[in-house]
């Protein structure tokens, strides 16, 4: 076959493949590569990056990292592995029972950053039941790695409370409790009815 230039042969059709090979010398010698080898398992440095179509895909465990900025004392690490946005379904019980509770509706929604969990939640009561005890909302996305108190709870057409209401997580729940001068006090099965409407921000680390 006669040589070419290369600004005579036919060009490619894009996207290449990967599969397609070209010549390299490696150790003296001529070699074939494929094209989606060339930077496997290299580390590939640039001073800018733009992506036009598509995502920037991170391998599971792995993310970016910041380590190249300053950082004040006793900072623990600065690699960001995780982003997630979804949804789950929070549920209520009284004493750890859900005896005859049913809703007309119930919804949550949540962002995680890193370690960050900022949970949304609401639920419209339709019954509260028969049973009784402190009040505790279930079913958040993430198990927390620690106690986290407080965080904001609001309630609509439920019976009044005098004092401010707040929420602890613990584990993958919100415990309610309200402030008297005594201290903190938990919420329980009276201080609902049958069509209280709760709206929750839980935000925490797992």
């Amino acid at each position: 076959m006669a040589d070419s230039k290369i600004s005579a042969l036919p060009a490619s059709t894009v996207p290449l493949a990967g599969t397609e090979v070209l010549p390299i010398v490696q150790s003296s010698t001529t070699r074939q590569v494929s094209v989606a080898n060339l930077t496997a398992g290299r580390a590939i440095s640039a001073t800018q990056l733009t992506l036009t179509t598509g995502n920037l895909i991170v391998a599971s465990g792995q993310g970016i990292d910041f380590s190249a900025t300053s950082h004040p004392a006793g900072m623990t690490s600065e690699l960001l592995t995780d982003y997630e946005e979804g949804t789950f379904t929070p549920s209520l019980t009284f004493g750890a029972s859900s005896t005859g509770i049913t809703y007309t509706s119930r919804s949550g929604t949540y962002t995680r950053v890193g370690r960050q969990i900022t949970a949304y939640l609401t639920f419209n009561l339709s019954s509260k039941g028969s049973a009784t005890g402190s009040a505790v909302i279930d079913g958040l996305p993430f198990t927390s790695s620690g106690n986290y108190y407080p965080c904001p709870v609001q309630f609509f057409y439920a019976t009044v409370l005098t004092s401010p209401v707040h929420g602890a997580v613990i584990g993958s729940s919100v415990y309610l409790y309200y402030t008297n001068s005594g201290g903190d006090s938990n919420i329980t099965d009276v201080n609902f009815d049958n069509t209280s409407l709760m709206f929750t921000v839980a935000t925490y680390f797992v």
